[in-house]
């Protein structure tokens, strides 16, 4: 910083107001300043000024090691959030391993950070949040619970109630679902809520086939299908994509004899044979409403207002339609 400032020809309580979006600068002061710095090459010490300031500016994210849709969608919306509040993100990620979670919650530890985001999609995760103890500003993401800190989500349960609810305004009464892995929040509170419709509609829960997230399981799960079933629901567009396939190659035609629903509205999903009628999830809202939280309890001004619970919607798209009546007729 001094060689910026002898270069410029100011003095270094200038640079530093010139790094730090100070006022009270000329606009010639600060041209002669930038033009040293890039002709310097400098680099703020970061660690330096956090010893300086008590402040590393840096919040946290903690990423499942996996590449679904929505944890890397949740992701990408909190990194933009925070760098649009004026905060650094500092990003790792591990598996649903307890022992890899502690070790990546105390690497971002050891990085001065001021406030953390955990996305966690999985029970394993929750358990080693205890090691930040109270000091730390922590908000969880893609959790049905309230674990430390607070928690922002979609309301899973309420687009699973949406789809079935279409599929029974739609006339079916043979619904079966094939849900995400038993571990993870969001596949549980999916099957769940569904299966709550269905027993308040007075019908018959058929049981449950699993899958993994991924197309292939869904084209594997669709074989095992209630052969009365009109109508499935996938834990998530993309085991949806591959229940489509499967039931085209066993020449039975969607929607016309099956019709499925998917869930969480990947871009592909409007572009499938047919189309997917499925839930949309608001990942950026989610990733604002995190990151407005934590700012607000580090800048001293809490955000009372912001509803942690974000509603999804549901897109209805040519995948669904009434069932077949017996007599070869579409129903009404």
């Amino acid at each position: 910083m001094y060689d910026v400032a002898e270069l410029a020809g100011v003095s270094h309580q200038t640079v530093s107001r010139v790094l730090n979006g100070g006022t009270g600068v000329r606009p010639t002061t600060t041209r002669r300043v930038e033009d040293a710095i890039r002709e310097l090459g400098y680099r703020p010490n970061r660690a330096a000024r956090t010893l300086a300031t008590r402040r590393s500016r840096a919040i946290g994210i903690l990423a499942p090691a996996s590449a679904e849709f929505g944890p890397m969608s949740s992701l990408h919306a909190i990194e933009h959030a925070t760098r649009d509040a004026g905060y650094r993100p500092l990003i790792t990620s591990a598996p649903a391993d307890p022992v890899a979670v502690r070790e990546s919650l105390e690497f971002l530890l050891d990085q001065s950070i001021e406030a953390l985001v955990v996305i966690a999609p999985y029970t394993s995760v929750l358990g080693e949040l205890d090691v930040l103890g109270d000091e730390l500003p922590v908000v969880v993401l893609n959790t049905g619970e309230t674990p430390t800190g607070a928690a922002v989500a979609v309301d899973q349960a309420s687009g699973a109630r949406l789809l079935a609810r279409h599929l029974l305004d739609l006339g079916h009464r043979r619904i079966q679902q094939i849900a995400g892995p038993a571990d993870f929040f969001d596949a549980a509170l999916r099957r769940r809520a569904v299966d709550s419709v269905l027993t308040e509609a007075g019908l018959e829960v058929l049981p449950a086939l699993s899958g993994d997230w991924t197309a292939d399981s869904g084209y594997a799960a669709a074989a095992a299908l209630d052969p009365t079933a009109t109508a499935v629901v996938c834990g998530n567009d993309q085991m949806a994509l591959g229940v489509i396939h499967a039931l085209s190659d066993l020449g039975r035609r969607v929607p016309e004899e099956v019709s499925v629903v998917g869930f969480d509205d990947i871009p592909e999903s409007a572009h499938s044979l047919p189309p997917l009628t499925t839930v949309h999830q608001d990942f950026a809202e989610v990733g604002r409403r995190a990151v407005a939280l934590l700012v607000g309890r580090l800048d001293g001004t809490p955000a009372e207002d912001v509803d942690p619970s974000v509603e999804p919607w549901l897109v209805v798209r040519e995948s669904t339609a009434p069932p077949r009546r017996e007599d070869g007729e579409r129903g009404r």
